[in-house]
């Protein structure tokens, strides 16, 4: 079972990540948010961060479906993210290796490919 500190370890590994000042989690590459705690919002009351839910960037629509079809007691998602390449990861649903191997991929399609090399590399020192 995974929590946020995993996700902020993990995220953490990852080259050229910038975590943002948050109540939660959210972190970064290249300006562009690949992994963040999923702000719910209820009509009548303030937004809350949910750190046990965590919000991922999958890259297309087709991906989006596949995991939500595919794994409906893993992820979700709400209708304020309709339309965006982005799905809601139940954190305690995953344990800690699905959880690298999925941030990891978020970052993979957030980072430049410049910055891939990076990655691939620190991979490489240490195996």
């Amino acid at each position: 079972m995974a929590d946020a500190d995993d996700v902020r370890r993990l995220a953490l590994a990852l080259p050229h990540t910038v975590e943002i000042d948050s109540d939660g989690f959210d972190f970064r590459v290249a300006d562009k948010g690949f992994v963040w705690s999923y702000p719910e919002r209820r009509p009548g009351r303030p937004r809350v961060l949910r750190r046990d839910i965590a919000v991922l960037f999958v890259g297309d629509e087709a991906e989006k479906q596949a995991l939500l079809l595919g794994e409906p007691e893993v992820f979700f998602t709400t209708s304020g993210y309709d339309g965006l390449p982005l799905v809601m990861l139940r954190l305690a649903a995953v344990d800690v290796d699905r959880l690298n191997e999925l941030v990891t991929d978020a970052w993979r399609m957030r980072a430049p490919d410049a910055l891939h090399t990076d990655l691939d590399g620190a991979r490489a020192a240490g195996s």
